[in-house]
């Protein structure tokens, strides 16, 4: 797949207007590579398995094979149990993940659905247990940290079907899935760029397990893009969900002049200490994260990283009722999803990129650089609006204005070298692109982070 520009294409160097994004979402329309997202089950389905090639312990590489099935006019009946780290009232990943098992829920009759919220990674195996005898026969697990319990669990019930959430462990009866941001982050890095008034730049960490490592470098690096001598200020505070924790770690970093703030955590905190701090009369910007959190701060939230993951579980389930994914079959089986297959959004509010309020004084930031699209035109020192908006093109995502359109392409990619750490060691040679097992490792910072040391 290829990355950063290409040198032997005609183009024309323009500035776009909105009437040339218009025109390159109809050419991408005709070209036929725009790519619908949540369809319904059909005679085609599409397995993506992850299969390592090369020696052991080489990069995993992502095969789509295409197969052709017939849904099973049966009738019969599938029933899916998902199990929940937090509380579904938590506005962030509980939540989420919960909205979109309704939604699939509500789409299929032949789907019966329950879940069990707030559990802990001990009881986990006794949940997974208590459910497949009630008569569940599919188990969505959804914390890193379940991924040993499942397996245990899996290959105790291998004519039982299991995914789970954000792991690397699989077996002939378990997949795994994800939703991932760090595309988004580095899109909401670029805003932070530009809006900062002091360059210093905070984040709120749950857990800097590698998960959170790399959206916090994917966010660091767009810092950068924009404002090369910004810094962003990592606060770890040890818990998932927990707003107290991230009120003090906000208002800490606050108070050592960081006047933009990311997060992750589940609670809608960050972004309402941010407006507080506004109401008061001081200007502190936030982004939400995975839900849309405009509401909880109107005036501050830039954009954010919204998530779908109805449009995982729509395509697992339908192909585990076309007979498709079965319990022998899933060894391989690893959805890493991102924007080009609509699984994550650029937004705090759904169909809103970015909060209105901020779309001018993103447009009077101008980035010293020059970007080509997929049809090959390319842009010269684009505003930062205009250099998130090619961006998106260029990793599948095309904003028409009222809508969006994925497009099954990445012409770019956030972890492109160089890449520097924070100790001033090259990570990532020129021109080269960080793999899938690199990123899912990550255990380092780029050269514009202040965080805790993470020994990688």
């Amino acid at each position: 797949m290829p990355t950063g520009l290409s040198h032997n294409t005609p183009h024309e160097v323009v500035s776009m207007t909105s009437t040339q994004w218009a025109a390159i979402a109809v050419i991408l329309l005709i070209l036929g590579l725009v790519a619908g997202y949540f369809a319904a089950p059909s005679r085609v389905t599409t397995i993506t398995e992850t299969v390592s090639v090369g020696a052991t312990g080489a990069p995993a590489k992502t095969v789509t094979i295409t197969e052709t099935k017939t849904i099973s006019p049966e009738g019969r009946k599938i029933k899916a149990a998902w199990i929940y780290v937090g509380p579904i009232g938590d506005i962030g990943w509980t939540y989420a993940h919960h909205q979109a098992k309704e939604m699939v829920d509500k789409k299929y009759d032949w789907l019966e659905t329950t879940h069990v919220e707030s559990v802990a990674p001990a009881d986990a195996a006794g949940v997974i247990e208590q459910l497949i005898s009630q008569g569940y026969d599919v188990i969505f697990t959804t914390s890193f940290d379940f991924m040993d319990p499942t397996l245990e669990e899996a290959q105790k019930h291998p004519d039982k079907i299991f995914w789970h959430c954000s792991g690397y462990k699989r077996a002939p009866n378990m997949g795994t899935y994800f939703a991932d941001f760090y595309q988004v982050y580095y899109l909401n890095g670029l805003m932070a760029g530009a809006l900062t008034k002091t360059k210093k730049i905070g984040y709120v960490a749950a857990h800097l397990i590698p998960e959170v490592v790399r959206h916090i470098n994917a966010f660091s690096l767009g810092v950068k893009e924009v404002c090369g001598d910004c810094k962003v200020y990592v606060r770890e505070i040890g818990a998932w969900y927990d707003p107290t924790k991230a009120r003090q770690a906000a208002e800490s970093l606050i108070s050592e002049g960081v006047d933009v703030l990311a997060f992750t955590e589940d609670s809608p905190t960050v972004v309402q200490v941010a407006e507080e701090h506004f109401q008061r009369g001081e200007r502190v910007l936030a982004f939400g994260h995975y839900s849309p959190m405009e509401k909880f701060g109107k005036d501050v939230c830039v954009s954010g990283q919204l998530v779908h993951w109805e449009v995982i579980y729509d395509d697992i389930l339908s192909k585990i009722y076309a007979g498709s994914y079965t319990p022998k079959n899933l060894q391989d089986v690893d959805y890493w999803w991102k924007l080009k297959e609509g699984a994550v959004e650029l937004g705090c509010a759904y169909n809103q990129p970015i909060n209105p309020k901020f779309v001018e004084e993103l447009k009077s930031v101008k980035v010293n650089e020059k970007v080509q699209l997929p049809n090959g035109t390319v842009i010269e020192d684009p505003d930062v609006y205009t250099l998130i908006m090619a961006r998106l093109v260029q990793m599948g995502a095309v904003w028409t204005g009222k809508k969006w359109i994925f497009v099954n392409d990445e012409t770019f990619d956030p972890f492109t070298g160089p890449i520097y750490d924070n100790e001033g060691k090259l990570r990532v040679l020129p021109g080269q692109r960080i793999g899938h097992d690199e990123l899912w490792s990550m255990q380092w910072w780029v050269d514009n982070v202040v965080g805790p040391s993470l020994g990688g």
